[in-house]
């Protein structure tokens, strides 16, 4: 299939912003492009046109126009999975007094659609629509661990197991160790290995088939968890996964 090259410089200058880089200027486009900045100045007006991209008057940079808050806010309504666990969501946070993240596998990283923040709750870092490595998350590797041994070979084939804290999996073997104790136990943990300071517990949501669409997470601080356990918050997110998946038809025997 032919790629229209325009298109797709286009949309590379979209990827160039994200939680770090909000603001650039045409000089650190034009870089990271490889393109003259003639070329990219043509591309930047063209998405300022359409209100894809918007031009700061202060200082000249160049950020995201809010058109793909309009658009994402559309992909976002449609998604029936996000409804359906909304209630449930909401109840699981504030009974539990923690973070709570609904996350979907997109390639080879989990992608937050949903997350609700108790009154009480420690751990702010994550957002919608922010992205996780499958190695180092809770939920990516809840997402993962139900899938056929081909399907988990296939998906890490080549895959960099970057190094985000001390305590992250560092290579296959490792990874695949880890996947067989979370069959075994039924849940995934993330020991301050994506984020220091921060312990997440997550399982798997499944849909009317059986597979595995989502995971559900809950996130709090390492310390807090060798003070209470995780007894409790593996209980209480069993059940909320168990709630959501018969939602999606996804019946069980017990």
């Amino acid at each position: 299939m032919p790629i229209i090259q325009a298109v797709e410089r286009a949309l590379k200058i979209l990827d160039l912003f994200d939680e770090f880089d909000k603001e650039l200027k045409i000089t650190e486009i034009s870089d990271r492009m490889g393109l003259h900045k003639s070329t990219v100045h043509s591309l930047l007006k063209t998405l300022q046109q359409h209100h894809y991209i918007e031009q700061n008057q202060e200082n000249g940079k160049y950020r995201l126009g809010l058109k793909l808050f309009e658009r994402g806010n559309y992909v976002i309504q449609s998604m029936d999975l996000r409804k359906l666990a909304s209630d449930s969501l909401q109840r699981l946070s504030k009974e539990s007094g923690k973070t709570v993240h609904l996350v979907v596998l997109d390639g080879r990283e989990g992608i937050y659609i949903d997350k609700v923040e108790s009154a009480t709750a420690t751990v702010l870092y994550s957002r919608i629509g922010r992205r996780v490595p499958i190695h180092s998350s809770a939920v990516g590797k809840a997402l993962v661990a139900f899938k056929s041994l081909e399907e988990i070979e296939k998906l890490i084939e080549d895959y960099h197991f970057k190094q985000q804290t001390p305590k992250t999996i560092s290579n296959k073997e490792e990874f695949l160790k880890e996947i067989e104790l979370i069959q075994k136990q039924g849940y995934a943990v993330d020991n301050e290995e994506n984020e220091p300071g921060v312990f997440c517990v997550a399982l798997p949501i499944k849909d009317h088939t059986g597979q595995v669409i989502a995971a559900i997470s809950m996130s709090t601080t390492a310390t807090r968890v060798a003070e209470e356990g995780l007894e409790k918050p593996v209980e209480m997110l069993t059940v909320t996964s168990k709630e959501i998946s018969k939602k999606l038809g996804f019946g069980f025997s017990k």
